[in-house]
């Protein structure tokens, strides 16, 4: 059998694409029946002139929708899909829109990915169970409204001996995720405010405190974290950091920048720095990087966590360690505000440290992620571009910096008409001359620059997605 396709090589659609929707309309109505054979990829390409891998990634897409069906050492056939029920309704726009995004990705490098295959089922399960056995209708009840004092102290222990920081469970303020923690800060610091953040920064914060009617700027960074020149010159009193592992940058303050920013803190009352510890868990070579609030004497060090990457997004709890004088002002202004976490699930959290698995839940995962890592990149090193990488042996991702004057927005449609989502570090800028909020097509006059994350594919798909990138950035190189 073949397979004709009019294929239109300058359409917006990648080729793969149009492949995929041939065939399957074909087999939607009738024109290829049900357990007829499906020519071989090798031979498709030939006929259509056009690489295997872009036949692969077609077949693939029908393969995981059920419109055929690979039998072993006979090759592709049409699956029967006679009589299967059809959802006429039309579909909500956004669904349409997600299932679009879906389909036409098959590989996607997000940075803020978390492999969830990974996630301890039986031991939450069990942990569950163990919270629920008896009857404890005390759980039910509106608890702390910081948080259960065994969490707390949890935290706490893990906090000093994991990342060095000095701190009590009393100072500790648990809630459901950072962005309701920061706003809750900004409740606690009062208005009249100026937060300085680095550049490129962390969107969220950015947003966020802009939103809470905040004075936001941006810092210029080195290779060595925010400037502190800048940031004395910025007017700001606030100093919004990522010092153990910069985002999306990877960038690690030394000791002596360190130092510098807490004087700078120091020097007038008022002033504070907020730590945001993101992806400290996650290592690859060297020593743990303690965490800046370690070094602080003077309460100055604001320091915030969660629980969202080296667990699951929607577990859904995040912790503030408050300075003493901050703490105060907790009690007056948020007091009475009741706890935003469970005490049951805080209960399976609290047990989930305490009896150690969650330090082996973090071992599991961080050899999982220096496996991936580590393949992605071997795999990089057959990329014949112009580019150099950087942010690595740390976090869940990594940067490419392209040195041949292309454009961030090509490399990504270059990478999107080969099935494999990038995303651009232009996303993560401010526009510091009309304050604009990142996003995705900001500007950028620097160099073209890439982020690539690993956490949610494994090392075959990792290395299946290299593949195109080499394919879509090699041969316009």
């Amino acid at each position: 059998m073949e397979i004709t396709i009019n294929l239109k090589t300058g359409d917006r659609t990648p080729l793969y694409e149009q492949i995929y929707e041939y065939i399957r309309d074909e087999i939607r109505n009738g024109r290829i029946a049900s357990g007829e054979r499906l020519p071989s990829t090798r031979s498709l390409c030939r006929h259509l002139d056009i690489s295997r891998s872009t036949v692969e990634l077609a077949y693939e897409q029908l393969l995981s929708e059920g419109y055929i069906e690979s039998v072993p050492y006979k090759g592709y056939y049409a699956a029967k899909i006679e009589g299967l029920y059809q959802i006429s309704s039309p579909q909500p726009a956004q669904q349409k829109k997600e299932e679009e995004e879906k389909k036409r990705y098959l590989y996607d490098f997000t940075p803020s990915g978390v492999d969830l295959k990974s996630f301890p089922y039986n031991t939450w399960r069990k942990l569950s169970r163990e919270a629920l056995a008896d009857d404890r209708s005390e759980l039910f009840r509106l608890g702390c409204p910081q948080g259960e004092y065994g969490l707390r102290n949890a935290i706490s222990s893990y906090l000093h001996q994991a990342r060095g920081v000095n701190c009590t469970p009393e100072q500790i303020n648990v809630g459901a995720g950072n962005d309701y923690q920061m706003m809750m800060l900004c409740v606690i610091l009062g208005g009249g405010h100026r937060v300085a953040l680095e550049n490129p920064t962390y969107r969220q914060a950015y947003r966020l405190f802009a939103n809470m009617s905040y004075e936001v700027c941006t810092v210029a960074m080195d290779d060595r974290g925010m400037r502190v020149d800048g940031l004395e010159e910025s007017g700001a009193d606030i100093a919004f950091v990522m010092p153990s592992h910069h985002y999306p940058l990877g960038t690690v303050m030394p000791i002596r920048r360190r130092m510098e920013l807490l004087g700078w803190a120091d020097e007038k009352e008022g002033r504070y720095i907020i730590e945001d510890d993101y992806d400290s868990e996650f290592r690859y070579k060297g020593k743990p990087i303690p965490a800046l609030q370690g070094y602080d004497g003077n309460g100055r060090v604001i320091y915030i966590g969660t629980f969202s990457k080296s667990i699951a997004p929607a577990i859904r709890m995040s912790y503030l360690v408050l300075p003493p004088k901050l703490l105060e002002r907790y009690r007056e202004r948020c007091g009475f505000i009741s706890s935003t976490v469970s005490k049951v699930d805080q209960m399976i959290l609290q047990k989930f440290i305490e009896d150690g698995y969650y330090e082996r839940h973090l071992n599991k995962t961080r050899a999982l992620y220096r496996s991936r890592h580590d393949t992605l990149l071997a795999a990089l090193k057959d990329l014949k571009s112009d580019v150099s990488i950087s942010g690595e042996n740390a976090g869940v991702h990594l940067l490419l910096h392209f040195h041949d004057g292309r454009s961030e927005e090509e490399l990504i449609r270059l990478a999107a008409e080969k099935g494999v989502k990038v995303y651009g570090l232009s996303g993560y800028r401010i526009d510091e001359t009309s304050g604009e909020t990142p996003g995705e097509n900001c500007s950028d006059s620097q160099e073209a620059v890439i982020l690539l994350g690993y956490a949610n594919m494994n090392e075959e798909k990792i290395i299946l997605a290299v593949r195109l990138l080499a394919e879509a950035w090699d041969a316009k190189s």
